[in-house]
């Protein structure tokens, strides 16, 4: 097999194909899949690839063909933003998909060809390290976009606690390092015994992960609104009250057992700019009392918008206001927006010219009562581990707000399910999600989903509020420690490197 598959590596077009294959194979361990076994085997035989190219530019192409396909399966959701309005937007569809995962991938490409320059025996090792550090850089550069990763196909498993102690991206790094010494062991015997070590070890740490007990369910009980507003009809002036009444109609519903203490809409819900319609906001806080209300909204400072959320315990002015501080680039803000929107060139949410303003950060705000101090999070902030653990103390919960209308009914909001499943696992924190369309959720501080609305049906759920879990481990400590361990070990291995300046065989890329 080994043969077989250095000859592979080393095709010119057969290897490239192979790579993508593989690479578009490991994806379908996430949602809706959840094929995590196919992703390990998947992710054995793309890393094969790699560690038998016979340059190291060949070692970096494979590995951005990987990655290509693992991005470009997991993300074929991402054309669906794009068939919203088809006349403004869709002429991006086609590159949407193949440009970001292949833009991503190159990441991928990089820590490849870096991985091929520590000596042989050694380099199965790097890889694993080397594509690691790549998910960090990827979770972080140009504002960065974490979407996705090796570690979330375990989330259904054990596997996925050991999330509490290193994260997400942590867990990621073993996922490929577990995959990697699959392949060596198929032609170094000796390996198959550590490939049953480690996977004793992975199964074993989850297992004792999970063990960690949950405090009972608080006495509060949340609304989760979901009116169900399709994605190309929300804004539609025909349609927009016809939601707005579906919101507040559902809000008001009688209570199947304890009445709420705290009703909350999703992202954009209340259609108009805050203070500009106090009317609708009255109705809003009006249609949830005597319970408060947290709810979706865009507000205007100036020339500028503002994604936002508002806390009503009242009528009139909010008693608080959370902007969204880390925006979707091209979807909510375009670089250079004001000189790009002269040729057509827009985002897909943004207002006018450059689009919303972030916001000054994450920001913990108080709760009435014995519900504590909440954590507010807009749509896909809640992909971000920083995003938590910038903020200044500990909250009680997450609070995710988010319209995931746009994403389709495929994959793209089982995976943003995910992401909200793993920070409540890394914090230890129960995770209460408004989506508009679905899937709106609790969730529990081990990531447990224990109630949930399906997609596309409108609905409320009241649900008991889990209690918080004691911070985790990775809550204290985060990304920083394990990223500076991997780059010591990385660069001890590159030190201990045997290569030629140039390499011996020519290889086709």
């Amino acid at each position: 097999m080994r043969e077989a598959m250095q000859r592979l590596a080393a095709a010119k077009w057969k290897g490239l194909f192979a790579a993508l294959f593989f690479g578009g194979m490991a994806a379908v361990g996430h949602e809706p899949f959840g094929l995590y076994t196919v992703s390990i085997v998947a992710f054995a035989m793309g890393l094969g690839l790699v560690l038998d190219a016979p340059s190291w530019k060949r070692a970096g192409v494979l590995g951005w063909m990987v990655g290509t396909g693992f991005f470009a399966v997991q993300w074929s959701w991402l054309v669906n933003p794009f068939l919203v309005d088809i006349k403004a937007h869709g002429w991006m569809a086609p590159f949407a998909v193949i440009l970001l995962a292949g833009g991503m991938a190159l990441y991928w490409g990089v820590a490849s060809a870096l991985a091929a320059f520590v000596r042989p025996a050694l380099r199965w090792v790097a890889l694993p390290i080397a594509l690691g550090l790549a998910e960090y850089v990827r979770a972080w550069a140009f504002t960065g976009f974490s979407w996705g990763g090796p570690g979330l196909i375990w989330i259904d498993t054990p596997v996925a606690q050991i999330a509490a102690w290193i994260g997400a991206y942590g867990l990621g790094w073993v996922t490929l390092f577990f995959a990697a010494l699959i392949y060596v062991a198929i032609y170094s015997g000796w390996l198959r015994v550590g490939v049953v070590a480690a996977g004793v070890a992975l199964a074993g740490f989850g297992f004792l992960a999970d063990q960690r007990p949950l405090s009972p369910t608080t006495e509060n009980v949340l609304r989760l609104v979901q009116p169900n507003a399709a994605q190309h009809l929300k804004w539609e002036p025909d349609w927009v009250m016809t939601f707005f009444e579906r919101a507040t109609a559902l809000s008001s519903a009688p209570a199947e057992g304890r009445e709420p203490d705290l009703v909350v809409w999703p992202e954009t819900s209340i259609p108009a700019l805050q203070g500009q319609a106090p009317l609708l906001e009255e109705r809003a806080f009006r249609s949830a009392a005597p319970a408060p209300l947290v709810a979706g909204i865009q507000r205007r400072e100036g020339s500028t918008y503002r994604n936002s959320i508002v806390y009503y315990d009242a009528p009139g002015e909010p008693a608080w206001i959370y902007d969204k501080h880390h925006l979707v680039p091209f979807g909510e803000f375009v670089p250079f927006g004001n000189q790009l929107a002269k040729i057509g060139i827009r985002g897909l949410a943004q207002q006018s010219g450059y689009g919303f303003e972030e916001g000054d950060g994450p920001v913990i705000h108080q709760l009435p009562g014995t519900l504590g101090k909440a954590l507010p999070l807009i749509c896909y902030e809640a992909i971000f581990p920083r995003d938590i653990r910038g903020a200044k103390g500990r909250a009680d919960m997450i609070l995710q707000l988010t319209n995931d209308a746009g994403f389709g009914t495929f994959s793209g909001p089982q995976q943003h399910l995910v992401h909200a499943r793993f920070r409540a696992i890394e914090f230890g924190l129960p995770l209460a999600r408004a989506a508009n369309t679905g899937i709106s959720a609790m969730i529990d501080a081990k990531g447990n989903v224990t109630a949930a609305l399906p997609l596309n049906e409108a609905g409320f759920l009241d649900a008991a509020l889990p209690a918080p879990l004691p911070p985790t481990v990775y809550a204290r400590i985060g990304d920083l420690p394990f990223i500076v361990a991997l780059s010591a070990l990385f660069a001890g291995l590159l030190a201990f490197a045997r290569r030629k300046s140039v390499d011996p065989v020519a290889a086709p890329l």
